[in-house]
């Protein structure tokens, strides 16, 4: 991915600014009070019409302009995008006290507790256990972050243990049960794809090496040819499974090669954008007017620009 580099010598890095806990939670108070004067009786009657369904398709789109903020390192405009996240969580909290369901008081306790059952190594034991933690790790994490996620797994499993006990299911998984029920549905597809591998490669279902999933790949590519081939639109839902057979072949190469798919893909999506509209810029005619030799010209002569533009950039 063509990311600008977090910092650079010539660039010396910004002061850090001291959090104030205070001044936060003061404007955090009036966010919260404007979220209610919207969703009151006499308030806009926009916010009021809205539901969880109807506003939830603009939390992903807040979620992913927080990931286009980040990815071309525009802090300012972030901070903004956090905002609008923020509005999201406030909107759900407040629809929910409408309905007497619980208060955005609840979701923050929620957080603030696992936050400190799940940091025994750094608010103590004490403080942990009265938080909730029942599992038993070792604090002594030394710096490691690898001993810090190991205690935090075993913490998250141990609450999933005491959750399941009081909704009165046994404790041990039941026959019905699968190990890959922790991975959660509402993962975008690539990353569930990425977990479902990395849990089956817990149980030793998994490919040795990275360069064993490469003939996997010519399979699922041959098997979507085979039923593509066909041209039946009743062989689309087929068409469909080979294709989503391909998919998660290649997200579990990436696992493989310690590259997250989504990652992947977005950096791919932002280079083909630059290079597609280096050709509109190289191209003295509208696209829809060129030979698709033509086409292939521009688009090989676009990343080529591109790349010395860059190596040139990197030069600097």
């Amino acid at each position: 991915m063509d990311l600008p580099p977090a910092s650079s010598p010539a660039q010396p890095a910004a002061p850090v600014i001291e959090t104030d806990p205070l001044r936060a939670a003061e404007f955090f108070a009036q966010a919260v009070a404007i979220m209610a004067r919207l969703r009151a009786p006499d308030g806009c009657p926009w916010d009021r019409e809205q539901s969880f369904d109807s506003i939830r398709k603009y939390t992903l789109e807040e979620a992913y302009e927080v990931f286009d903020a980040i990815e071309r390192r525009d802090w300012p405009h972030l901070a903004e995008e956090l905002g609008d996240l923020l509005l999201q969580v406030l909107f759900y909290a407040e629809m929910a006290a409408n309905q007497g369901r619980f208060t955005i008081a609840d979701v923050i306790d929620h957080l603030n507790r696992k936050l400190i059952r799940r940091h025994p190594h750094v608010f103590g034991e004490e403080a942990s256990r009265a938080a909730g933690n029942r599992a038993e790790v070792d604090l002594a994490v030394e710096g490691s972050a690898s001993a810090v996620l190991r205690n935090w797994e075993e913490i998250k499993a141990a609450e999933k243990s005491a959750a399941r006990a009081e909704n009165d299911v046994a404790a041990e998984p039941s026959k019905e049960a699968s190990r890959l029920d922790t991975v959660p549905r509402a993962l975008p597809a690539l990353a569930e794809a990425a977990q479902i591998g990395a849990k089956a490669r817990k149980a030793g279902f998994d490919w040795p090496h990275w360069r064993d999933l490469l003939p996997k790949l010519a399979e699922e590519i041959g098997e979507l040819e085979c039923e593509a081939e066909s041209g039946d639109p009743a062989r689309k839902p087929a068409v469909e499974a080979e294709l989503g057979d391909l998919l998660f072949t290649a997200v579990n190469l990436g696992r493989h090669l310690d590259v997250d798919a989504e990652m992947a893909l977005r950096g791919c999506n932002l280079r083909f954008r630059r290079r597609f509209h280096q050709m509109e810029l190289d191209s003295a005619r509208p696209l829809e007017e060129l030979s698709p030799e033509e086409l292939e010209a521009l688009w090989v002569r676009a990343k080529q620009t591109l790349s010395s533009r860059q190596a040139q950039e990197i030069a600097k």
